[in-house]
């Protein structure tokens, strides 16, 4: 697949099919980032709302999904509002994986959040993930601490995206 992308915003289902290709993928690499079972369709709706997803699309195919959600309160309780856009559950098909898609979500997520006027971008991950925590990083994103959320440790990022 080589061919532009395009990106939706609230297909809810298109982004499940995303997440759960993803999960299964990984899973099966004996990685397991988020239980298949827990990115249906209705799992995902109860923290992000179809609104929140925004689907890339190459060639008629789902390809990557991610959600921006305008606070976090369990992962940022002290934030206060409108100061960022919070992504989640950014996802690359297994088909598109190794592409640099993930960076090309990322940078849509950044034209998101600067089109909002917000002047920060936010997002957390497993803290024992080093792939993971390695592309954000790489990315641009500076970790501003580690901690305990649900039960799990996270480390919290932060991206500023000042207008240039």
């Amino acid at each position: 697949m080589t061919g532009p992308l395009t990106f939706t915003q609230g297909d809810l289902p298109a982004a499940a099919g995303v997440v759960a290709a993803a999960a299964r993928h990984q899973e099966a690499l004996g990685r397991t980032l988020w239980p298949p079972a827990s990115v249906t369709p209705e799992r995902l709706a109860r923290h992000y709302p179809a609104p929140s997803w925004h689907v890339a699309w190459r060639e008629g195919r789902a390809v990557g999904a991610f959600s921006l959600l305008d606070a976090d309160p369990p992962f940022w309780p002290d934030d206060p509002p409108g100061e960022a856009l919070y992504l989640h559950k950014l996802a690359v098909h297994p088909s598109g994986q190794g592409q640099g898609l993930a960076h090309t979500l990322l940078e849509h997520a950044v034209q998101i959040t600067q089109d909002s006027g917000r002047p920060w971008l936010k997002l957390d991950t497993a803290a024992n993930r080093p792939a993971l925590r390695r592309l954000y990083e790489t990315f641009g994103f500076e970790p501003v601490d580690e901690r305990e959320v649900s039960g799990f440790r996270v480390v919290r990022y932060r991206l500023p995206v000042n207008r240039a």
